[in-house]
């Protein structure tokens, strides 16, 4: 009879066997099966590549070395004295890619990896090496697309990363520290990581396989072997890894691509919404039952595709086609992986009823806030005030007309030229016929004056 421990040994190897059952095993010296990722990584590993960047810079440059009397004062060598112009600084760094299309010789990488560099080379694992060219960038996301030309190479099957979980297996695969390909295995420990200011897009996976510097665009994979993500960034207050990744997930990387293959860059459209997440006191203002999530609409463009689908200043989203959106980065997220033209559905609740809404994702220039109607307003941003009375000022761009006359944002626009104004297509109007001047009634913070926009 097994004693209480070997059952247990068992039992847990049973559960781990299991949970590796991608993996064919291996055997022991005595024909034991033991668990192993070696077969899945024979075909992964391949595809997975070293990328090294070069870039020319600037040395710094001190103008006093070239004064006589500064050298004489502090003893400066002659032959130490500058040239004229700053010397020319060859720079290496390296990163990791991914091979998504074997025929194409497509490698995905992060934008930060290959910005600003002059040259581009994509070391394989098998010895090989070839110069690549970038196809494009997608900074607001870090992804980059580059290509190389070469025979029998490898490619990494994508997985759909709206379906994972956390607790799945990960395993990160990538070239850390420069010192070659490596591998490290953990836990998918989050999902929809957002406000971490990494990117402009963010719904981050995060996961505690060991991520480090030279990691950035290399694979996270599951254990069937297919792409989940693309390792990004690290939380590292010492420098080095402390158990906290995070990957950009595998399907906001296929909506980037497909836009960079299609179009050179990729186009976001937006659906015409300003936004904000619900905090508890919101939650008992807008009468919302405890814990619900989602994310509240503080105001909608006028004319834009939000509004003509009938969304509401005060509507909570709470999905988009049928994806929960627990957050305004992950809202964003979610509208910013679709092309300008496509039609979602958004779900919201209004006054404790849920709400299904059929809306097109549009040009930003055309859901812009942007005032361009007149040269003294540009660059105000505007929204209706929402009571009818005035247009509110939401936002500003510096170094612009509006700001050297004094305007700020939260103040309301209550009239322009001695007419009243109550929306921004009123407002507009106005401007249509000024000239040079606009004299705006203003109300900041409950005072009333006027101020001249010349």
């Amino acid at each position: 009879m097994l004693s209480r421990y070997k059952i247990l040994i068992l039992l847990l190897f049973g559960v781990f066997t299991t949970s590796l059952q991608a993996a064919l095993p291996v055997y022991d010296s005595n024909g034991t099966a033991l668990p192993s990722l070696s077969s899945m990584l024979k075909r992964v590993n391949p595809a997975v590549v070293n990328i090294s960047t070069f870039s020319t810079t600037q040395e710094a440059y001190n103008p006093l070395f070239n004064d006589p009397f500064f050298r004489h004062f502090f003893q400066v060598p002659q032959q130490q004295q500058r040239q004229q112009k700053p010397a020319q600084k060859r720079q290496k760094s390296a990163g990791s890619g991914v091979i998504i299309d074997r025929e194409k010789g497509l490698v995905v990488t992060n934008h930060h990896v290959v910005n600003n560099a002059d040259e581009v080379q994509i070391a394989l694992i098998d010895g090989r090496s070839f110069p690549a060219k970038i196809i494009g960038h997608d900074p607001e996301l870090d992804i980059a697309l580059l290509q190389i030309k070469a025979d029998n190479l490898s490619q990494v099957p994508l997985a759909n990363s709206d379906i994972l979980e956390v607790g799945d297996f990960a395993v990160a695969i990538g070239n850390p520290f420069g010192l070659g390909q490596t591998v490290t295995t953990g836990i998918i420990s989050a999902l929809g990581r957002t406000g971490l200011g990494i990117e402009g897009y963010e719904n981050f996976i995060q996961t505690d396989a060991s991520i480090n510097p030279g990691n950035s665009g290399g694979a996270l994979v599951n254990l069937q072997g297919q792409l989940i993500g693309i390792n990004t960034a690290i939380i590292a207050p010492s420098g080095g890894n402390v158990g906290i990744g995070f990957a950009i997930p595998i399907n906001m990387v296929k909506a980037s691509i497909k836009q960079i293959q299609q179009y050179g860059e990729v186009k976001r459209g937006r659906i015409g919404v300003t936004i904000q997440d619900i905090n508890v006191e919101l939650r008992k203002a807008f009468n919302l039952k405890n814990g619900q999530q989602g994310v509240l609409v503080t105001g909608v463009v006028e004319s834009s595709s939000a509004q003509k689908s009938g969304i509401q200043q005060g509507d909570v989203i709470v999905s988009v086609d049928n994806k929960s959106t627990k957050s305004s980065g992950e809202l964003r997220s979610r509208i910013g992986i679709k092309s300008i033209g496509d039609q979602i559905n958004v779900a919201v609740i209004r006054e404790g009823t849920l709400k299904n809404f059929t809306v097109k994702v549009s040009d930003p220039k055309q859901t812009s806030r942007l005032t361009k109607r007149h040269q003294l307003l540009e660059g105000v941003q505007l929204e209706n005030n929402g009571n009818g009375q005035g247009v509110l000022i939401v936002g500003m761009k510096p170094n612009t007309f509006a700001v050297y006359s004094g305007l700020r944002p939260g103040d309301i626009i209550l009239g322009a030229n001695k007419q009243a104004v109550s929306s921004i297509s009123g407002l507009n109007k106005i401007l249509q016929k000024a000239s040079k001047k606009i004299l705006l009634r203003i109300n900041r913070k409950g005072r009333l004056f006027f101020l001249v926009i010349r």
